[in-house]
């Protein structure tokens, strides 16, 4: 059973992810297929969604039951002894880009040293 979740993708890729898997929602694509085929899906979907995103989680023989795959997002798998983990971005990095630092203001310093 997989699942494939892609945004901004051309209608060539839509009607090709079609012929193996059922649309339930736009861009939400659910059905039971080979391993040969899921990894030919994918490579599909590599190859024709140039500025999209795309999620496939299918199920795997491993502790958590299923694996993903991920294309064009900021989330990253990562193998945490044999658990996969989805890496996020740093945030603080974001917040020095704008400026502001965390924990400076008036407020925190009263709720950090009382009155």
């Amino acid at each position: 059973m997989i699942t494939l979740v892609v945004t901004a993708s051309p209608p060539k890729l839509r009607g090709h992810l079609t012929r193996w898997l059922m649309e339930i929602s736009p861009g939400v694509y659910v059905g039971s297929v080979p391993a040969r085929v899921r990894d030919l899906l994918w490579q599909q979907v590599l190859e024709n969604l140039a500025d999209g995103r795309a999620i496939m989680a299918y199920s795997a023989q491993n502790e958590q039951g299923l694996e993903f795959r991920t294309h064009g997002q900021d989330w990253q798998p990562l193998d945490f002894d044999g658990v996969t983990l989805m890496l996020r971005p740093n945030t603080s990095q974001e917040q020095q880009r704008n400026g502001r630092r965390a924990g400076f203001s008036k407020v925190s310093r009263m709720r950090r040293y009382g009155r």
